[in-house]
């Protein structure tokens, strides 16, 4: 699919979502960077005030796993993340971040992405990788005479 078959579809398809409630919204599309990005409100904080870390994991397997959907052909195989390590560095209560997927390797089964989620002022508040699965897409069975 080309890029913006892709774009076209991803934007039809967020709307019904988890980033429509949170607000959570592509800044760039590509495979070899791909952004997404939010900025915090109540919704994504924890009972103390700060970003949930369950949130920035959800932005990084988001950045990877669209990712590797732009790098495969999605008539043929289908994506999905199997393994996720979020480390959080930096505290934050307001403001934007961004996440950032990076490709570190991509297997004809597996791809595996860097992501690093940082601030308005570029400084990193969680550094993650995530492996996502590439598998084809099963053959629909044969109709029972």
């Amino acid at each position: 699919m080309n890029r913006e078959t892709f774009v076209r579809h991803a934007e039809q398809l967020l709307p019904r979502t988890v980033f429509a409630p949170l607000s959570i919204r592509v800044e760039r599309y590509d495979p070899d960077c791909f952004q997404v990005a939010l900025d915090i409100d109540d919704r994504h904080r924890q009972p103390f005030g700060i970003l949930h870390g369950g949130v920035s994991a959800l932005l990084a397997e988001s950045a990877a796993s669209f990712a590797a959907a732009m790098s495969v052909d999605l008539t043929r195989f289908i994506v999905a993340g199997v393994d996720l390590n979020a480390t959080h560095l930096k505290a934050k209560r307001h403001g934007t971040v961004v996440a950032t997927a990076r490709p570190l390797h991509r297997g004809r089964t597996t791809h595996v992405y860097a992501v690093d989620i940082t601030d308005e002022g570029g400084e990193l508040v969680c550094a993650a990788r995530c492996t996502i699965a590439i598998r084809p897409h099963k053959a629909a069975p044969s109709p029972t005479p």
